[in-house]
């Protein structure tokens, strides 16, 4: 991706111009997942944010098709035009495409009628005919409107990581720094990068976002272990999940890291100490690779170190880089220089109180800028004092942050709560680092001496910290905000004597330490990485009062409950208490922590026999992955309650994009006391009264969004009111088809279309009667098979959502047919559905025998034969379900018509339609799902599906049958 940005730009620059950049690449799967492992909003913020980006789009390998779900995301998100550049098809064994100009186009129409396209064309065995297809196909349909995003700095590796109002603050991991941290260094000289990346996994485990990697030592060779640390690192996919900031006083170095970084990441550091001239040659080539740009407030006179000097170069370097380098003001980090504090020199000290002033002006200046500092310098002077030094870091940090300061260079793992720094210390510290008085520094500096012999004498004769002299009460509180489990065991023994139960122990102690932990985290006065330590020592807690919790009750196991923080999201506070509540009421809990992948939940889901999957997260982001997993359950064949909650997640986002997927119960908790009364009702004989309620409930919310939607351009189609007649048969047929049965619905003109014959010419009319006579010489062979599987079932339908029953009332499915604008309304297949109706369901193959026969022509040479028995397959597939739709509508369903070929059946004045997933109709292909389980269609006839939703064999189809005369294509 970055070497075609940079190849584009190269040429922009070759020319002359302002040529804009297309990015394009291919999309072989249906999952989202691209380059790598991205997500789709880590892509855009990877290649869809370069200089003069006009257009990301996908040609696609497997036809336009399944382009849609792919296209559908990247439409909402996408800052730019989105074009789509399909394949004729799937091509067959000697590389030929045969689809038709007419499918090509009726499927680009779909999606551009949908407002998801701008720019429309054809990819490969397309040609002339095609173009004039599709221009005609969406010639009066208006292009996608373009979404404006908010201008954010934008950070990317694996997943995202975006500075909002969710996360206004970045910590920036310094440990992997050979300037900064002698572990790595030595690590990094005996090319041990396993043991440098477990140092990277510790920074992310403590909080770290972002991670800065420096390379720069006299006895490495930087550019060389800068290349194979970050390959090793891309390859990891627990340390690959965060951006990197590459870090170096030598642009060769640098370079190197860009050209091995994927992602977007941020350059560490230009400035102006050389000029002008060098230092947009560095911003444009750091551009040319997408990244963002830290600036040192350095020029030519050198380091800027008063507030005036600081604004004057941010605002120089800001100039420059906005309007000669074409960087975006939310791409540019400032970082204003901290400088120590406390050194015994009077001009420094306002250093510290210079620094954040000149923050919060460098801020108003220009908004969109992010400012960054190197924490660990302002306590320089106070190197052996570790006690001191935390206590500076953190309250330089909480004035900082509020003056404006984005981000910070800092170990997580070694930054103080504000509140619970020593009010003495704490006072020392900020004279100093706000300068308040003339005898700052010598206060500050007489009391670290006074800590440090302290400190040493404490060590000599191993005195208790002053919080052990605490009553056990407080001692416990104190464990949970610090996240201290030293002295856990000892403290939850004691309080087991004097509790009544180790419930009332996590009730009231432990979950007031928590409630304090919120407190000070939503002021600031805490950071991530110090509530990340509070969450896992109430875990530790929590697997110490295990046994006498067991002991507390004599009940048998309510359940068990498989519950993660879901992948690409370190936050579990949440999912801590919830698993705290549950095991206090007799649920045995399954956490799988943090940053889970889908298919581990699942596979945990499985092995653990769970009653209930809960999901968690806190971030945007998480959201997606909330749906993944619910499209896994549902296609994993589960159903049992899938539980979502976080900050993020709401009723309405439930009821809108994650229950659609998964037929079992799905419901949102906004509060950790509401699982128990939710669980309790879903594993017990209520559960069938909960779930209609709650399936009313977000029933009820689609509706009212697709209203509010279609308020704007569209209107809701109106509902039929008459049901269908009522089926003489509602049980489950299995058929077999002779070939004489369904040859009579051969559409023997798209078959010959398949081969590129078309007109009516002599020529033309000679090469189809010669390739009729050969396709019915192979179909004289005997070599196909034809299988069949359908049922009609009774159905509810309310707004977009059908259930699915048998015949004595019991739910067994839940459908979502999604909105769809169709000629100025907003359309769903369900509403040709009454509220009382009827649906048949059927899937069909004739591809049984085929590839085994292709296989034998080909092993006797014979490629004209192979092919042939292919795409007859493909052709019969379809005459046999025109077949089947004819004989349920008049064998099974009593529908009063005429249906006696297949121009019959697709009049207009002929009842019914059948909505095949995949095809325009239906486009989302994870409908088959719901087909496969009521018709048990694998196990019946012997189709399967890929993890794609693609059928096995190839020349299948299953499709929702619609009987209704109102119903249409």
């Amino acid at each position: 991706a970055k070497a075609a940005a940079y190849a584009a730009q190269e040429l922009c620059a070759e020319l002359g111009t302002a040529i804009p950049v297309m990015f394009s690449g291919t999309v072989s799967d249906c999952s989202g997942r691209l380059l790598a492992g991205q997500n789709t909003e880590s892509f855009l913020i990877s290649v869809a944010h370069a200089e003069n980006l006009l257009s990301v789009g996908f040609n696609c390998a497997l036809g336009a098709e399944e382009m849609r779900k792919f296209i559908e995301e990247l439409a909402v998100k996408a800052p730019c035009f989105v074009s789509a550049h399909p394949n004729a098809g799937l091509p067959d064994e000697l590389g030929k495409y045969h689809q038709t100009p007419e499918k090509m186009a009726e499927i680009i129409r779909s999606m551009a009628e949908d407002g998801l396209l701008n720019i429309v064309g054809g990819c490969c065995g397309t040609n002339p005919e095609f173009i004039r297809a599709i221009a005609q196909a969406v010639k009066n349909i208006p292009p996608r409107k373009v979404p404006s995003i908010t201008q954010k700095l934008r950070l990317a590796n694996l997943d995202s990581v975006v500075v909002s109002d969710e996360l206004p603050f970045l910590n920036i991991g310094e440990r992997a720094n050979v300037a900064g941290s002698r572990k790595f260094l030595n690590l990094m000289k005996e090319r041990n990068y396993e043991e440098g990346l477990r140092i990277c996994r510790n920074q992310i485990e403590n909080g770290a976002q972002v991670l800065d990697i420096n390379m720069d030592d006299a006895m490495l060779d930087a550019e060389e272990i800068m290349e194979t640390f970050l390959l090793n690192l891309g390859s990891d996919p627990d340390v690959a999940k965060v951006p990197v900031m590459l870090d170096s006083s030598r642009w060769e170095v640098i370079r190197k890291g860009l050209q091995c970084v994927q992602g977007k990441c941020i350059v560490n550091s230009i400035s102006l100490k050389e000029g002008e001239e060098l230092f947009l040659d560095k911003a444009r080539e750091a551009r040319k690779y997408g990244a963002a740009i830290l600036a040192m407030a350095f020029d030519e006179k050198g380091q800027a170190d008063t507030v005036e000097r600081r604004v004057e170069v941010c605002k120089r370097m800001y100039k420059l880089l906005t309007e000669k380098a074409a960087v975006p003001p939310e791409d540019i980090i400032f970082d204003p220089n901290v400088f120590a504090v406390a050194t015994g020199m009077a001009e420094h000290k306002s250093y510290g109180k210079d620094f954040i002033e000149a923050v919060r002006l460098i801020k108003e200046a220009m908004p969109l800028v992010s400012v960054s500092g190197g924490i660990s310098n302002v306590s320089f002077s106070f190197r052996g004092n570790e006690k001191v030094r935390r206590a500076m870091h953190s309250v330089f940090l909480y004035h900082a942050v509020r003056a404006g300061l984005g981000m910070a260079i800092v170990n997580p793992a070694q930054l103080d709560i504000y509140d619970d720094i020593d009010p003495e210390l704490r006072n020392a510290v900020e004279a100093v680092i706000l300068n308040t008085s003339e005898e700052a520094d010598e206060k500050l500096l007489e009391l670290a001496s006074k800590i440090k012999n302290e400190t040493s004498a404490e060590k000599t004769v191993s005195a208790a910290p002053l919080w052990r002299t605490f009553d056990c009460e407080k001692r416990l509180q104190y464990a949970l905000v610090h996240g201290d489990d030293a002295f856990l065991q000892d403290d939850l023994h004691e309080a087991l004597k004097i509790y009544s139960s180790a419930l009332e122990i996590i009730e009231h102690p432990l979950m007031d330490g928590m409630r304090e932990t919120g407190r000070l985290f939503g002021e600031g006065k805490m950071f991530l990485p110090q509530v990340v330590k509070t969450a896992r020592t109430m875990k530790r807690a929590v697997e110490l009062l295990t046994p006498y919790l067991d002991a507390d009750s004599a009940k048998s196991k309510a359940g068990t409950i498989v519950i993660a923080t879901v992948k690409g999201d370190v936050h579990d506070i949440g999912k801590n208490i919830v698993g705290v509540i549950l095991r206090c009421n007799n649920y045995e809990v399954i956490d799988l922590g943090v940053m889970v992948e889908p298919e581990k939940i699942i596979a945990a889901a499985r092995e653990y026999n769970a009653d209930a999957v809960g999901l968690c997260g806190l971030i945007t982001p998480s959201l997606a992955e909330m749906e993944i997993v619910a499209a896994m359950l549902e296609k994993e064949g589960f159903d049992i309650p899938l539980i979502v909650g976080g900050a993020t997640t709401s009723v309405e986002h439930t009821a809108l994009f994650i229950q659609p997927h998964y037929h079992a119960p799905c419901i949102q908790v906004g509060d950790a006391s509401q699982i128990v009364p939710v669980l309790n009702a879903l594993l017990s004989d209520r559960r069938e009264s909960f779930v209609v309620e709650l399936n009313e409930k977000y029933a009820a919310i689609r509706m009212a969004n697709a209203n509010k939607n279609s308020a704007t351009a569209e209107k809701i189609a109106e509902k039929v009111e008459k049901p269908c007649p009522v089926p003489a048969d509602m049980d489950l047929h299995v058929v077999e088809f002779e070939l004489a049965d369904i040859i009579s619905f051969m559409n023997w003109e798209s078959f010959f279309r398949i081969w590129d014959i078309k007109g009516e010419s002599s020529e033309s009319k000679k090469a189809k009667s010669e390739l009729k006579a050969d396709a019915e010489k192979l179909l004289a062979m005997n070599l196909l098979q034809f299988k069949a599987v359908f049922r009609i079932f009774p159905v509810k339908s309310y707004g977009e959502i059908v259930e699915i029953s048998d015949t004595n009332g019991t739910v067994l499915e839940k459908l979502n047919f999604v909105r769809r604008n169709q000629k100025g309304k907003a359309v769903s297949l369900a509403d040709f559905l009454a509220e009382n109706d009827y649906l048949g369901m059927f899937a069909v193959s004739a591809g049984f025998g085929a590839q085994e026969a292709a296989d034998d022509f080909m092993r006797n040479k014979d490629e004209y034969s192979a092919m042939l028995i292919k795409i007859l397959a493909e052709s019969l597939a379809e005459a046999a379900a025109e077949k089947l739709h004819r004989e349920i509508l008049l064998d099974y369903w009593q529908i009063p018509a005429v249906i006696n070929n297949r121009k019959d059946l697709f009049n207009s004045e002929i009842s019914g339609v059948r909505a095949a997933p995949g095809y325009p109709s239906c486009p989302d292909h994870k409908m088959k799902l719901p087909i496969f389980k009521l018709l048990n269609v694998r196990e019946n006839i012997g189709i399967s599906l890929t993890e794609s939703y693609m059928m096995l064999p190839a020349a299948s189809i299953c499709a929702f049958i619609f009987a209704s005369p109102e119903s249409h294509y």
